[in-house]
């Protein structure tokens, strides 16, 4: 070649390696369904699976962050988006994949029909636990962030429902993984259905004699002070009542409504509304029942009544209120409440954060 009157060189490509090239590409490996897979194909759709599993892990991450940080109200939303954009860029990802391998799927139809058939019969637990998880997802009687407790007595918060399996979370931060099919086949209770909650039954009980009304005041005063029992509206009123005359005193329930955050803490929620009970009795002054036996004597050496318990010399401390210089019990200043500082601390999912 010329240029301004000098001699250029020109390289030209080596056509017997670019041949060499194009004979690697199309070297057929295999045939399947009457279609010819080449190397170059089979890469092609290997690239392009990967690109999709790889897309669908990001997008995933990406969706779940954004559903962590979301209200509580759109989460179970979110969570649907989630899976269906990984499930379908996954699967998406395979079609076009093996399509740019060069397999025509259409061919393969009969194949693949008497492959789903055997795999179905020696999978059958795993297409039905997929199959469960499915529903879970788009039912949504039960999601992610509902605490819902078993038959078999496991409670706890929904943290992520899989292809497989659905994983709990203690209140102990101890994970649970159960079977979807456990959700559909077995009786599920959702204390969170639909963001609500529910009414809760606190026990206690009184000595004998103690006043009804101020028994009730005051548990309600304390009820009502907690940081975690909802505002009282005209369909849900905190009350106290008198359940059952037992063996040692009077016993009642003190029926309050807690906020969201304490009904996904059961036993946190129970131990901080007893221990609300326990200072706002001490405050008013009322005796808690405790096991004691009672012996009534008619006479003793000939002498009776209080003669006799004199004559027994019971007139000490252990019968206070006889001996005017027995002082009566004072009422003990309110304590420290663990359980209530644990139910108004945010939950915390370590397992969640690392990920």
């Amino acid at each position: 070649m010329t240029l301004a009157g000098r001699s250029v060189p020109v390289m030209l490509p080596d056509l017997e390696k670019l041949g060499d090239v194009d004979r690697l590409e199309g070297a057929r490996l295999f045939s399947l369904g009457g279609s010819s897979i080449t190397l170059g194909g089979a890469v092609s759709g290997a690239v392009i699976i990967a690109v999709a599993f790889i897309l669908a892990k990001i997008l995933g991450r990406i969706l779940s962050r954004v559903r962590e940080r979301s209200p509580q109200k759109t989460t179970a939303a979110l969570y649907v988006l989630e899976k269906l954009v990984v499930y379908g860029l996954i699967v998406f990802g395979v079609i076009s994949g093996l399509s740019a391998a060069g397999l025509n799927l259409s061919s393969l139809a009969v194949f693949a029909g008497a492959i789903g058939i055997g795999i179905g019969l020696g999978l059958q637990g795993v297409v039905k636990e997929f199959v469960s998880g499915l529903f879970l997802i788009f039912d949504r009687m039960v999601s992610v962030g509902d605490y819902v407790e078993l038959e078999t007595g496991v409670r706890g918060a929904i943290m992520e429902i899989g292809p497989r399996a659905t994983r709990i979370r203690t209140n102990d931060n101890v994970n649970i993984i159960v079977p979807n099919s456990a959700f559909i086949e077995d009786r599920v209770t959702n204390w969170t259905l639909k963001g609500d909650t529910r009414r809760i039954h606190v026990p206690f009980s009184v000595a004998y004699g103690a006043d009804r009304g101020r028994v009730r005041d005051a548990v309600l005063a304390a009820a009502r002070a907690s940081p975690f029992t909802l505002p009282e509206t005209e369909a849900r009123k905190s009350q106290v009542w008198l359940v059952a005359f037992g063996e040692r005193g009077l016993d009642f329930e003190l029926l309050v409504w807690p906020t969201r955050a304490a009904v996904k803490r059961p036993a946190g929620m129970h131990a901080a509304y007893t221990w609300l009970i326990a200072d706002a009795l001490d405050a008013a002054g009322i005796e808690v029942p405790f096991p004691q036996t009672d012996v009534r004597l008619r006479s003793l050496f000939g002498r009776e009544g209080e003669d006799a318990i004199d004559a027994l010399g019971l007139t000490g401390p252990g019968r206070v209120g006889r001996d005017p210089h027995v002082e009566a019990p004072r009422a003990h200043p309110p304590s420290t409440n663990d359980a209530a500082s644990e139910i108004l601390a945010p939950p915390i999912d370590p397992v969640d954060e690392e990920g």
